[in-house]
């Protein structure tokens, strides 16, 4: 079976998904309540966001009453997983040996520690382990 690939969330989706991932399942109304500061928009915006995220596949829904009550699709661990998997692949498909090489450069610049993880995460697979 084919692995699901996920585009990156734009800014408000991705304010409704951590309000959904806390506190779901939530109502459109629930999630423009819990939603304060820059991050505060409409109701009809916040309704119509997570329509979007439920036709992506993001969000599951089931009708209560006049309203519709969501909950995530997956959990957040899950997408980021995926999401990286899929940029990961999009990158290395384009780019090859100097992606890699950037990769390998990048992690050693956040933190040596991540190289170390790497060659880990490199040998399991050589195993069969994912």
């Amino acid at each position: 079976m084919k692995k699901r690939t996920w585009e990156p969330l734009g800014k408000l989706e991705a304010a409704v998904m951590n309000v959904v991932w806390t506190h779901s399942p939530v109502t459109a109304r629930e999630v423009c309540a819990r939603m304060t500061g820059s991050e505060e928009r409409a109701y009809t915006t916040i309704m119509t966001t997570m329509d979007r995220l439920h036709r992506k596949g993001l969000l599951l829904r089931e009708k209560e009453g006049l309203a519709w009550r969501y909950s995530p699709a997956l959990g957040r661990a899950e997408f980021e997983k995926a999401l990286a998997d899929g940029l990961a692949t999009e990158i290395l498909n384009a780019h090859g040996e100097v992606a890699l090489s950037a990769f390998v450069d990048a992690a050693a610049e956040v933190d040596e520690s991540l190289l170390d993880r790497l060659t880990q995460l490199i040998a399991q697979r050589r195993k069969g382990h994912k």
